[in-house]
């Protein structure tokens, strides 16, 4: 059997499809029931956290596993195969060791160092085992790859190089200030009582915002969460529930938001959002350069809907300066602009190289023009025309130069909204809205990707490297642990045969002399076993050694059912023991 990962993450595929791939706590179920029920195989374990969602299998055929996996990640998050395929990457053996190991430690983290990761590896663990999908392996590498995450944030630096989402999010709404100096005084919503929504309300407690409410689906670990806050020594803060239904009226009261949901759909509509920031400025939260709503129509909906609506300018309009164009500006559909990609859809290409030259401030000549909707031949000789003029004029041709446009000032935000769920939480149509400060998953994975790289992550990378050498020599020499098992109790096996023979022919040996007998024979096996057993384990440690074991079982005419209940046997103690806390 072999380790095999199948995935997608925030550096395989755009925020887009990771938020319709997202599973839930059912669907993850469901994923690790299925992959053990195929039959490439034996182990499964599903690492989903808001960036990422992997499948992690224990198999017996590489190419038959990455189908199998691919197929089901497919199936239970919903998102077509062919779609999803070309944003999964696949990692086998030590590549998956390796993969799992950087990701406990932070390095394939959005925000690197974050130590967020080493709670959903642990929870990822415990899913499996309580499914009983995990065994020996999937126990082993989960275990090993929490202990190395703790290893590097305790030996090195990796922390200053990153920060938890959450205070990476929370620079990012405040502008680059200082995150206490921005929330000091400030009263937040945190909406969702899960592990990511507690963490944003400590972080918010110490940062000094003077109170936080909390709301929730069950009320109940909303209330656990604000006495939590209340009785917290590090912090002074007021802190208190409410249920889901007040978010609106919250929202109105509120300087900060901060939502992680588990739900499917938007939990703060753009609609909201601007009746929140109406209802603290009096004036309409629309997109900066876009005339507020008619008069009577101030409410928020309206509001939204007007910035939604207003047209591109200069659709289908005509202006001064298209003298001798060749273009024939009536046939242009209404409703689209002549500099857009559908002015030309049907244009000729002889046309379309008149335009070209007209716009470079060529000379015109005339040519004949072609009539009738053009066929294929006439579209690539359309597109090539297009490309020609492109490189030649530097840029595509054009019936005039846009007027500058000055940027509208946005102004400054009353309400500030983080959105850390995946699928989102906050509808993205809050980006356009003046008034508010929308920041996601999606800009914070933008705002991450420049981030500097501290020196400490060359540590780590070393760290990582070497404990995936040390994992994949102990699994390798693990392997080989049933045969040399198997191999000792058949030789017990034999010395107890020999013994009870020679009791058979010694009929009046006394029991000191049988037991010396005994020993002795016992310590002759044991000798000539010892240097192959322990060699034999050293060998089958490194690489390529797999083929020990079975040299092994051949030499000793070991049978295979013995070998394969000792490591039965094994899988299940480990099982057992690794059920308790990480």
């Amino acid at each position: 059997m072999s380790l095999l990962v199948v995935g997608l993450s925030h550096r395989s595929a755009p925020v887009s499809v990771l938020e319709r791939a997202s599973l839930n706590a059912d669907a993850q179920l469901k994923l690790l029931q299925d992959t053990v029920a195929a039959e490439p195989a034996a182990e499964a374990a599903v690492l989903a956290t808001c960036n990422r969602i992997e499948l992690y299998a224990d198999v017996d055929k590489f190419h038959a596993g990455v189908a199998e996996l691919s197929t089901l990640l497919a199936q239970h998050s919903g998102v077509g195969l062919e779609e999803l395929t070309p944003h999964l990457y696949v990692h086998y053996e030590d590549r998956a060791v390796h993969h799992l190991f950087s990701v406990a430690c932070g390095l394939d983290s959005m925000v690197v160092g974050e130590g967020q990761i080493l709670g959903q590896i642990k929870d990822s663990l415990a899913r499996a085992q309580d499914l009983h999908t995990a065994g020996r392996l999937l126990n082993d590498l989960f275990q090993q790859a929490l202990r190395v995450g703790k290893r590097a944030h305790s030996e090195t630096g990796i922390d200053r190089a990153g920060q938890s989402l959450v205070t990476f999010g929370l620079e990012q709404l405040s502008a680059g200030a200082d995150v206490q100096r921005w929330a000091r005084g400030k009263k937040a919503l945190v909406i969702g009582a899960g592990s990511m929504s507690s963490l944003a309300a400590a972080t918010l407690a110490r940062s000094g915002v003077a109170e936080i409410v909390v709301a929730n689906r069950t009320f109940e670990r909303a209330e656990r969460l604000a006495q939590i806050l209340s009785e917290g020594d590090d912090t002074d803060v007021l802190a208190r529930a409410v249920p889901m239904d007040s978010v609106p009226v919250e929202l109105t009261r509120a300087d900060v938001a901060v939502s992680c949901t588990g739900a499917t759909g938007l939990v703060l509509t753009a609609d909201a959002v601007a009746a929140a920031v109406e209802g603290r400025t009096g004036a309409p939260a629309v997109e900066p350069g876009v005339e507020p709503a008619a008069a009577g129509q101030s409410a928020a909906g309206s509001t939204v809907r007007a910035a939604a609506e207003t047209p591109l300018p200069g659709a289908g309009t005509a202006a001064g300066g298209d003298e001798n164009c060749p273009l024939d500006l009536s046939s242009v559909p209404s409703g689209f602009s002549v500099m857009g990609e559908a002015a030309v859809a049907g244009m000729d290409a002889a046309t379309l190289e008149q335009h070209g030259a007209w716009a470079a401030g060529g000379t015109v000549v005339d040519r004949p023009r072609e009539t009738g909707r053009p066929g294929p031949e006439a579209d690539a000789e359309l597109i090539g025309a297009l490309a020609a003029t492109a490189t030649r004029v530097g840029r595509v041709p054009e019936r005039r130069r846009p007027e500058p446009v000055a940027e509208v000032p946005r102004p400054e935000p009353v309400l500030f909204l983080l959105d850390l769920a995946m699928p989102r939480d906050v509808d993205a149509a809050v980006h356009r809205l003046a008034g508010a400060r929308l920041v996601d998953i999606e800009s914070l994975a933008d705002a991450s990707a420049d981030a500097p790289m501290a020196a400490d992550v060359d540590m780590v990378r070393r760290i990582v490297a070497d404990e995936v050498a040390a994992f994949g020599a102990a699994q390798r020499a693990a392997r080989i642990t049933p045969t040399v098992v198997a191999l000792r109790s058949m030789a017990a096996e034999v010395v107890a045969g020999e013994i009870a023979r020679l009791e058979g022919r010694l009929p009046g040996l006394d029991d000191k002399h049988r037991a010396e007998i005994t020993q002795t024979v016992k310590r002759v096996v044991d000798k000539l076993l010892h240097a192959p057993t322990v060699r034999v384990k050293q060998l089958a440690a490194e690489p390529g050694g797999a083929g020990y074991a079975d040299a092994l079982r051949t030499l000793f005419d070991l049978d295979q059912e013995t070998v394969a209940s000792v490591s039965r046997a094994g899988n299940s103690t480990t099982t057992e023991k690794n059920r308790g806390p990480a």
